[in-house]
């Protein structure tokens, strides 16, 4: 059936010839797309394994017929929501691209497609500009210095604007930016039919299609090629090894053009200089120019440090390299359930060599939070594929800086570590960013509930940003999701599988309490023939400062509770406790004193005193005004600086506190803001920040403590509570 389906797949995609194999790690090279939504990623990929001949055509994101948006969801949405991988081969050099979702709600696809990938190549549409966060992420690739390069897209638009592009990429990613060609006008002085060389000062035009015919330059040409070129010569000279180049360049030698290419290459690898390439994958410009780029001047994997590791245990292991007869390390870099294949693992190999029928040890730690709890298996990898969006061609061998897949893994989940069953290890995990916006679930009916379950497990070992919880005290299903489209995606999928079912609101867990002192009494009188019901017992509850807990004190004299019964009386109260007074939250922070009572020598029992202590608790609350405790959560909420007006008015709205603000250590013109907010007021602000901020805040949440909710909420709350019942 797999066979079968993958050879369907290859036709329905056009797919030429095997998958590219190399036996080297030099011979590889990792590449991610990034960019925002529409920015024209896949299409780019698209374009790029057509002009390779990976495919004999390229496909369409609006028909739905692309190889990296293969997911039902991203044809219906016409976006992509997962991460594809997509390897060509150029110049005998396999290139794995990397496509990634561009919409927020979609980041944890993308921090995958960071791990696996050895350099980045940001996509910017020539007609749309980027968006904060595209911005937000180049620093992030600064910061572990990250080879990168910029292709600005849709060049064929009308509304296309090249020098514009470069420009906006110059003031938002800043120095060492510039363009390696300028797009060239065709005779109707408007469509792009050639780019013109800064470093080699030729034309290459496209007018007759791919390979672009090269040539010299036209005398108008030559003004506009000068002037770019001596300032692109000029940042290649100012990350030169070469000390002198610069005094020669400037002395008026002509730097040989050999050399200018050399030392271009080395400062991209080394993630100090960010070449520009346009290009338009619909008419081909540009993509055979970007592909000897990818090729020539970002790193191999040789290149590129391996994460740490450690033993399963967390002792210490030393450093390691991309070395094929190295020892095993690879990464499970995504996971996704296929209905006819099964589970489908895209690994990362860091170390060694992945070859089909080893047994391997596969370790997931560190996730057990987010319903990943740590497991340790040894298993026999089947066949080993090379994947091209959906479909999968078997290669013999994975080395050791390759990507490839393996299938029908009974354990493998997104991040864990497949390495020697001799010798197991574990990778040092990446950052996932954790999920803010809960929704809850209900299974229609009790055999969509089984389905359900096993859907659910299935999407949570491959969404690390997915986190289950079953809340209870809420008696909810609660998914905690990055946003409204990752949500969608995933009820989509459960749907999909299967499953019936409906949301319905969240509902935060709350607390109770008394607010003054009150006494309670209980009365269990019951005679029905034979032994009867007897106990009585007279209480006074006292309310503790917040966080006091539950205390209970024996205060009753002269026997007039049995002390064998005065254990039942408190079981009583905290079963009550336990269920709730007035809303069905759970009671805290009491002091309850058993001062009086009575018993029968034949009637009294364990279970009619337990009866009697819960109904003089509640004759007690009757008394006491008890009151709706919520939780109120401490948030640091990120957001760059002309956000922070705005997102501090709205944390007013929401009752919250604002504790302070202070420069973000970590990004220049971003403003940390701290304050405390009911967790009710929280609900769906994961999204609402997204929208104030244009998709730009962040924020992070930690629990601090119960207060008292509001009088008029508090009699909402129980008037719900009173229709559930």
């Amino acid at each position: 059936m797999a066979q079968r389906n993958a050879a369907s797949a290859k036709n329905e995609k056009g797919v030429t010839g095997g998958a590219p194999v190399v036996t080297e790690p030099g011979r590889v090279r990792n590449v991610v797309l990034v960019g925002h939504s529409g920015a024209g990623k896949t299409t780019l990929v698209e374009a790029l394994l057509a002009a390779s001949g990976t495919i004999g055509r390229a496909g369409s994101v609006t028909e739905g017929t692309t190889v990296c948006d293969h997911d039902p969801a991203a044809v219906r949405q016409q976006r992509s929501v997962s991460l594809a991988c997509a390897p060509l081969l150029h110049r005998d050099v396999k290139v794995n691209l990397l496509d990634t979702p561009g919409y927020g709600d979609f980041v944890g696809e993308l921090r995958a497609g960071l791990r696996a990938a050895d350099a980045a190549l940001f996509v910017v549409s020539a007609v749309d500009g980027m968006d904060a966060a595209t911005a937000a992420l180049w620093e992030e690739c600064a910061a572990v210095d990250m080879p990168r390069a910029v292709a600005v897209t849709r060049l064929d638009h009308p509304r296309a604007d090249f020098d514009e592009s470069v420009a906006l990429c110059q003031r938002v990613f800043g120095d060492n930016v510039l363009p390696l060609y300028l797009p060239m006008l065709g005779d109707d002085g408007e469509s792009v039919a050639g780019l013109m060389g800064l470093i080699t000062r030729r034309v290459f035009d496209y007018s007759q299609g791919l390979p672009a015919a090269v040539r010299e330059p036209d005398p108008e040409h030559l003004p506009a090629i000068l002037e770019s070129r001596n300032e692109l010569i000029e940042g290649i000279i100012a990350e030169s090894e070469d000390e002198t180049l610069m005094d020669r360049y400037l002395g008026g030698e002509e730097i040989d053009i050999e050399v200018l290419i050399t030392d271009l290459e080395t400062a991209v690898a080394r993630g100090h200089f960010y070449p520009v390439v346009p290009v338009c994958a619909e008419t081909g410009v540009g993509l055979d120019a970007l592909l000897d780029g990818l090729v020539a001047a970002f790193p191999s994997p040789l290149e590129h440090e391996v994460p740490a590791v450690t033993g399963v245990d967390g002792s210490p292991r030393p450093p390691l390299a991309c070395d094929p007869d190295g020892p095993l390390v690879a990464e499970v870099v995504k996971t996704t359930v296929d209905r006819h294949v099964g589970r489908v693992s895209l690994v990362r190999v860091f170390s060694g060599t992945l070859r089909p029928d080893q047994v391997v040890h596969v370790s997931g730690h560190g996730m057990a939070e987010r319903g990943h709890p740590d497991h340790d298996a040894d298993e026999r990898v089947g066949h080993i594929y090379s994947p091209l969006g959906a479909t999968l061609r078997e290669v013999p061998t994975a080395v050791a800086g390759d990507l490839c897949a393996i299938t029908k893994s009974g354990s493998a989940e997104t991040g864990d570590t497949i390495s020697a069953k001799e010798e197991p290890l574990l990778v040092a995990p990446w950052e996932m960013p954790e999920p803010l916006l809960p929704v809850a679930i209900v299974a229609k009916s009790r055999a969509d509930e089984d389905a359900l379950a096993r859907n659910l497990a299935r999407l949570v070992a491959g969404d690390p940003t997915l986190r289950l919880d079953r809340n209870p005290e809420t008696h909810q299903l609660v998914l905690w999701c990055m946003g409204e489209a990752h949500a969608d995606v995933v009820l989509d999928r459960l749907r999909a599988g299967g499953v019936e079912l409906e949301t319905e609101p969240v509902r935060v867990a709350l607390r109770e309490t008394f607010t003054a002192a009150a006494k309670g009494h209980g009365r269990h009188v019951k005679q029905s023939g034979g032994h009867g019901q007897y106990a009585v017992c007279d209480i006074e509850v006292t309310p503790l400062p917040r966080g006091g807990g539950f205390e209970f004190v024996d205060k009753v004299v002269g026997g007039a509770v049995p002390h064998n019964y005065i254990p039942s009386v408190e079981k009583g109260v905290r079963a009550q406790m336990e269920r709730g007074l007035v809303g069905g939250y759970p009671v805290v922070d009491l002091r309850v004193s058993l001062f009086d009572g009575k018993a029968h020598s034949v009637d009294s029992s364990d279970a009619a005193f337990q009866t009697a202590g819960a109904l003089a608790l509640r004759d007690a609350a009757e008394k006491g005004q008890p009151t709706l405790l919520e939780p109120v959560d401490e948030i640091t909420v990120r957001v760059p600086d002309s956000s922070v007006g705005a997102v501090m008015g709205d944390l007013s709205g929401r009752r919250g506190r604002v504790l302070g603000t202070e420069p973000d250590p970590d990004a220049e013109g971003r403003t940390l803001v701290r304050a405390e907010v009911p967790a009710t007021e929280l609900l769906r602000y994961a999204v609402e920040l997204r929208s104030m901020t244009a998709g730009t805040g962040t924020f992070r949440r930690e629990f601090a403590r119960y207060e008292p909710m509001p009088a008029h909420l508090a009699e909402q709350v129980r008037k719900e509570a009173g229709g559930r019942s």
